[in-house]
């Protein structure tokens, strides 16, 4: 149920993404050391709802699932992603999310957008990892192609278009 309600907010998190431009030719570092990624995330998780003014709720979502990249040199085509996020019911979503790979390396994000519904976006800013991903900055966005709501809070949902780009900290051209 944990690892189901960080997917939702991952994908929260994911939806709150923005726009991020990616690097013209796919996997090749640009000038500055960037390099793209494409993918996309399934998402399982809990969210929880409480009454706020207006007559909205405010929501904490837990979810997780698996993070699929179709496209970036040097990352794996794999991850774990989990995330936990916040909508405060009056249309502002923050989170984080760690992606983990078949190594136990991981990469670690901010996460703010709109709230987790289907259509939405998430921009994601990288923050950093651990093993083969240490001193990795970067961003990454991605639109909900659907969020399911099922029973006691629980939620599924798939977002695609993610799309984002990568560099070694210090990486840039002076």
């Amino acid at each position: 149920m944990r690892h189901r309600a960080a997917l939702a907010a991952g994908g929260l998190a994911i939806a709150l993404a923005g726009l991020v431009p990616a690097a013209a030719a796919q996997g090749a570092p640009s000038a500055e050391g960037w390099r793209a990624f494409e993918g996309s995330w399934s998402v399982s998780g809990r969210r929880t709802t409480v009454p706020v003014e207006g007559g909205t709720t405010a929501a904490v979502v837990e979810a997780s699932g698996a993070v699929v990249l179709t496209s970036g040199a040097g990352m794996s085509r794999g991850f774990r992603g989990e995330a936990l996020g916040f909508d405060d019911g009056q249309g502002a979503s923050l989170g984080r999310a760690v992606w983990t790979d078949e190594h136990g390396d991981r990469i670690f994000s901010r996460l703010k957008g709109q709230p987790l519904e289907t259509g939405r976006r998430i921009v994601g800013t990288i923050t950093g990892g651990t093993g083969r991903y240490a001193g990795l900055e970067g961003e990454y966005s991605l639109v909900w192609q659907y969020v399911v709501p099922g029973e006691d809070g629980l939620i599924q949902g798939r977002g695609v278009r993610l799309e984002g780009r990568v560099r070694r900290r210090g990486a840039a051209t002076p």
